[in-house]
Order: structure tokens, then C-alpha cells, then sequence
């Protein structure tokens, strides 16, 4: 029996999207791949209305993190922290040998614009780190206004967002508010399998990078760029099944409007926290809940994992908490293809397992 996904990633696919990947092998140095590929990188261009450099990279986000920090810092950042994953991007700078402050909020905390101003001081940081979507604690960061901070405080500090749980399930304007650099896993909110990432970069970001030496190679943002604008090709073997999905996927998409998209999502995140006040209650701080993720603190005292396994038996899984809180709270993943009516599923067989009231 099928194991429906309402984890925060990898979500749920549909087999019409898993199809595409079943497509005939091609080489990643024929014409053919180079105009799959143009396709797919003008196609997301267009989508988020964007003037950036669209670089697809074959690797978790994680990978790309530590790329962003070969490619555009020398030697310190500022790095906000509000959970598990952000603290994540810290440690990722430092094991790169980066200088790193912090800006540290307890978990289920939002980052907020005051924080920033307080801290920043020009020429101090080459760039700022922030989550967009703080996976581990359902908390969405106000990414225009702590951007509008360092445009006004810093403005020579690069703004690196980890968007990783909210592209495509969630606005980001990334020319309006200023962004350079915004990475997110195909796994996600674009419901496709692990292995790809998406990253739009600016093009001082792009300046700066031409500034920094020992950028490596696998991810160096500038040789990235060449092989696209050269040859619309990448300089190592790509995953190329996964981007016939990607390419199948971003069609599925346009069709539905991005609209309409983020709109599904909301009336998703709508659903899961109105059951989540009703039973239980919500982790994430008053007006800055994740619309494709929420955590829910466990005021019931259940077992997390017991519920999971019940659930599994009627085809369904969600997300023990996220390591320091786990069992403490649960997760509810409401990203990528799922729909309300899928949802409300989910939370009646959970009703009925833990003998919940209607």
C-alpha cells in the first residue's frame, strides 16, 4: 500500500510526474539536452518574473549552501537563526572557514527587521544569511522587510535565502525586494523527487563572486553560467531524468497559475492550523506560521511515533518534531501537489485514531 506524504520533504509526487522521468536517455552533450534545458531554466525565469541567473544544480540544497559560501564570501557573514535548518547554514559557513555572527531567536521565533538593524553596521558583512521557511519550527521569516533592513543598513551586504520549504508554494519576489541569492530543493514545494536545486542569483552577487578566490568547481556559480550562456549545458553530467519532471512539473504548474498555487497552499495551512487550535496548539509564533508546513506543539502528551504507525496502516505519515523537539511536537507537510481534500483526510483519520471529537 501507497504511504501518502504529509512530511515537510520529500512530499508527495504523482505518477504522472514520477513518468517523466521515464523518458529515453539522452546525452548531456547533445542538442537535445541543451534545448531541454534552456527550457527549463527560461520556463522558471518566467514563472518567477526574475531578471536573475537561473543555475540548476544537480544536489540537495545543502549542496548549493556550501557553494554560496565558496562563491560569495571571503571571510564574515551575519547569519540569522531560528531553528534547526538556519542554524544549519551557520554551521555549513563555519566548516568553510567563514567568520560567523549570529542573530539567535528562540525556536518557533520569527527573525524580525528591528533584530537586523540593531546588528548590522556598513561594510561590517559580506552577506547575511536568512530562511525564508524555518522547516523545523513551521516559522516563516519576513523576508522583504529584514531585506529592506539591510538594503537600508548594509547595502553592500549580499542577502542569501534558504527558500528551500517555500519556492513555489509561497510569493518571493526576488528582483522586488532585493535578493541575491535564493536556493530551494526540488523535493518540496515543486513535488518532485530529491536531487535538484534551484538557485536564482543576482548579478552584483555574480560581481562579487569573480572577487573571491578558491570558489571550487562543482558549484562555482561563474562556470555554472558560462556552460549555460555558452551552450545552454552544464560542466557536469546533470541529473537529466529529473529534469524532464522538472520540466513536465513547471507545465502542471503553469497550467494551475502560480496563483492558484499559493492559494491552495494557504487554504492547506488555513485547514491545518484551525484542527491543530482545536485539539492540540500551534508551535509557530502568532502571524508568521509557515503556509506550507505546520508544527503543532503535542499538549496531548501522545506518542508521536505510535500515531505514525497507526496512520501508516491507513496509508498515511507525517513528521515527528525536528531533533530537540521531537515528540514534544509533530509536523503536518501541506506543500507541492497535495489538496485540501487530501488533507482533511489525514486529519479524520487522526481524529479517529486518537479518539478526537468532531
Amino acid at each position: 500500500m501507497h504511504t501518502k506524504l504529509f512530511i515537510p520533504g520529500p512530499t508527495e509526487v504523482r505518477e504522472e510526474v514520477l513518468q517523466a522521468q521515464t523518458h529515453p536517455m539522452i546525452g548531456h552533450r547533445s542538442q537535445a539536452f541543451s534545448e531541454l534545458f534552456e527550457s527549463v531554466t527560461e520556463t522558471l525565469r518566467n514563472l518567477l518574473q526574475t531578471r536573475a541567473e537561473v543555475l540548476i544544480f544537480t544536489s540537495s540544497a545543502t549542496g548549493v549552501m556550501e557553494g554560496a559560501m565558496r562563491n560569495l564570501v571571503n571571510r564574515r557573514l551575519l547569519s540569522t537563526i531560528n531553528g534547526a535548518f538556519s542554524q544549519r547554514w551557520a554551521q555549513i559557513a563555519r566548516a568553510n572557514g567563514k567568520e560567523v555572527d549570529t542573530i539567535e531567536v528562540a525556536w518557533g521565533k520569527a527573525v524580525k527587521p528591528e533584530m537586523l538593524a540593531e546588528k548590522l553596521q556598513p561594510g561590517k558583512y559580506e552577506a547575511v544569511l536568512l530562511t525564508h521557511n524555518e522547516t523545523s519550527t513551521g516559522v516563516m521569516n519576513p523576508i522583504a522587510e529584514l531585506a529592506q533592513v539591510v538594503r537600508e543598513k548594509s547595502p553592500d551586504t549580499l542577502i542569501l535565502v534558504d527558500a528551500v520549504s517555500s519556492l513555489m508554494g509561497a510569493p518571493i519576489d526576488f528582483d522586488g525586494w532585493g535578493l541575491d541569492v535564493v536556493l530551494a530543493s526540488t523535493q518540496k514545494c515543486f513535488a518532485l523527487p530529491p536531487g535538484l536545486t534551484v538557485t536564482l542569483v543576482s548579478e552584483r552577487a555574480l560581481k562579487k563572486a569573480e572577487t573571491v578566490e578558491h570558489r571550487g568547481y562543482y558549484f562555482d556559480f561563474l562556470l555554472q553560467r558560462r556552460y549555460y550562456q555558452e551552450r545552454h549545458q552544464t560542466p557536469a553530467t546533470p541529473a537529466i531524468s529529473l529534469l524532464y519532471a522538472l520540466q513536465y512539473q513547471l507545465q502542471r504548474i503553469q497550467e494551475e497559475t502560480l496563483e492558484r498555487r499559493y492559494a491552495r497552499h494557504r487554504e492547506m495551512a488555513e485547514i491545518a492550523r484551525a484542527w491543530a487550535r482545536k485539539y492540540f496548539a500551534l508551535f509557530a509564533e502568532p502571524g508568521y506560521e509557515s503556509p506550507t508546513v505546520t508544527t503543532i506543539t503535542n499538549t496531548r502528551g501522545i506518542s508521536v511515533k505510535d500515531l505514525n504507525q497507526a496512520l501508516a496502516q491507513r496509508g498515511f505519515t507525517l513528521s515527528n518534531g525536528y531533533g530537540k523537539l521531537k515528540e514534544k511536537t509533530f509536523r503536518i507537510g501541506h506543500m507541492g501537489d497535495l489538496t485540501p481534500g487530501e488533507l482533511r483526510e489525514l486529519l479524520a483519520a487522526i481524529n479517529d485514531i486518537l479518539n478526537l471529537e468532531a
